[in-house]
């Protein structure tokens, strides 16, 4: 069984470029590594979790702050839907989380013991997408009927997903929803959330520097004065 966060190497100009402008393209990149970060911590908390395999799902390089004890496996496939698909065919069954969701990468732990059961899992986020999704090791073994047409990072993926586990597997139980980060309002959100960790932080700090600006008087307008 394993635990697999699935992540871009936090490069600028590379990751969270939705967030561009405001926001540059190095803060982006820090806003990536930040959540990357807070989503191992958060694993790493989960009791027990030394008996489960954690993995990064990387597209790009190896960084040099990233954990040894995490097994590194490289991005296969030309879309989310088969890089999915393609990591799950590799490391079997186990469950895949985004990098962006710390605050709920606790609940990972429970969802280990759902998938321990024969039961799939699925955290659906609010954007219509889902921050997470396990197979058990008997849906693993038709992962190809898993996500093959499932559209990603639109409205409906999650509520396609959805359909597509219920019909593939025998039961499947929902995870607690919750907000992914892909927007400058998104930001916003993990700014005001009032959470801890390096990403609420850097989200305060990025926020706190935008504000700041928009109050300045420009050029143009001190001369008016």
């Amino acid at each position: 069984m394993h635990v697999t966060i699935v992540a871009k190497a936090p490069v600028a100009g590379r990751v969270k470029t939705r967030l561009c402008p405001p926001c540059t393209f190095a803060q982006a990149a820090d806003v990536a590594a930040a959540g990357l970060a807070d989503t191992i911590s958060a694993i790493d908390r989960i009791p027990g979790i030394e008996s489960v395999t954690r993995v990064l799902l990387l597209d790009g390089d190896v960084q040099p702050w990233m954990p040894d004890d995490y097994l590194v496996v490289p991005q296969r496939g030309d879309g989310l839907g088969e890089r999915l698909r393609n990591g799950f065919a590799d490391l079997g069954p186990g469950v895949i989380t985004g990098m962006e969701t710390p605050h709920v990468a606790h609940l990972l732990g429970a969802a280990l013991e759902w998938l321990h059961r024969g039961v799939d899992v699925l955290g659906l986020a609010e954007d219509g997408g889902y921050w997470a999704i396990g197979l058990c090791a008997t849906t693993v073994q038709l992962v190809d009927d898993v996500f093959a047409g499932v559209p990603m990072s639109t409205a409906v993926t999650g509520a396609v997903q959805h359909s597509r586990l219920r019909s593939v597997g025998t039961r499947l139980e929902l995870l607690p929803s919750a907000r992914d980060l892909d927007t400058i309002d998104d930001l916003r959100a993990v700014a005001d959330s009032g959470r801890a960790g390096k990403l609420a932080q850097l989200a305060r700090e990025i926020i706190a520097s935008q504000n700041h600006a928009a109050d300045q008087p420009t050029l143009s307008s001190t001369v008016r004065a």
